[in-house]
C-alpha cells in the first residue's frame, strides 16, 4: 500500500487491519462527513510536528511591550518634560506608551487639568506616535494610549 492513496469507502474492520499491518494509527480527520473520513498515520509524530509548528509560530510573533507614565494633576511642567522624554525614547524603541493621570480626592472635579496635560503630551509626541486610544476617563484616572507611528519605524 502506497502513502497518500485514497481507498474510497472502506469498512472499519478493513481500515483497522491496514493500520495495524503498517503499525500506524487510524485517525478520524472529518467526523461530520458522510461517511466519516479517516487517515492512517503515526499520530504521535503528527502531534509532535503540530506542537513544533505552534512553537515556531509563537517565537515569530512580536510581543509589544507597554510602558506607562503616571502623572497627577499637580505634576509641574518640569517633571512632565522628563516623562515626555522617557515616552519619546520608548516610542522610538517600538514600545507602546500609556499616559495616565490619576486623581485623588477632590481633584476629580477638574478633569480639564488632566486633559490639558495629556494634550500637551500628544502635541509633543505626535511626530513619532499615533493615538491608539484618545484621552478618556476610566474610574479615577484619565488614560491615553500612544503607539509608535508605522511610517516612522526604524
Amino acid at each position: 500500500m502506497d502513502d497518500n492513496d485514497n481507498r474510497g469507502v472502506v469498512s472499519l474492520d478493513q481500515a483497522l487491519k491496514w493500520a495495524s499491518e503498517r503499525e500506524l494509527d487510524l485517525v478520524e480527520v472529518a467526523p461530520n462527513a458522510d461517511p466519516p473520513v479517516c487517515r492512517i498515520m503515526d499520530y504521535s509524530k503528527f502531534l509532535y510536528q503540530k506542537k513544533k509548528r505552534e512553537r515556531a509560530a509563537r517565537s515569530q510573533q512580536k510581543e509589544v511591550e507597554v510602558k506607562e507614565i503616571r502623572l497627577r494633576p499637580k505634576t509641574d511642567d518640569h517633571h512632565l518634560g522628563f516623562k515626555i522624554r522617557d515616552a519619546r525614547r520608548w516610542l522610538e524603541a517600538g514600545m507602546k506608551v500609556k499616559a495616565r493621570v490619576r486623581f485623588r480626592g477632590r481633584e476629580i472635579q477638574y478633569p480639564d487639568i488632566a486633559r490639558t496635560m495629556l494634550d500637551k503630551i500628544w502635541d509633543d509626541l505626535q511626530d513619532i506616535a499615533v493615538q491608539e486610544k484618545p484621552p478618556g476617563m476610566e474610574g479615577t484616572t484619565m488614560l491615553m494610549v500612544l503607539a509608535p507611528s508605522p511610517d516612522k519605524k526604524k
